[in-house]
């Protein structure tokens, strides 16, 4: 828990996210959870979702 806020992660999520940045972004667009994973090798064009594979 960092400021307040705590991340659930299921154990079997555990292994793709390890070293990866939760932030909390606010911009124009809004706010927003983004995630910093390292270990993406291939990601959307919107920065929505990310492979590990």
């Amino acid at each position: 828990a960092r400021d307040g806020a705590e991340a659930l992660v299921d154990e079997a999520s555990i292994p793709f996210i390890i070293g990866s940045e939760l932030d909390f972004v606010e911009d124009l667009t809004g706010s927003r959870f983004a995630v910093t994973n390292p270990n993406a090798t291939a990601s959307c064009g919107c920065g929505t979702s990310f492979s590990v594979f």
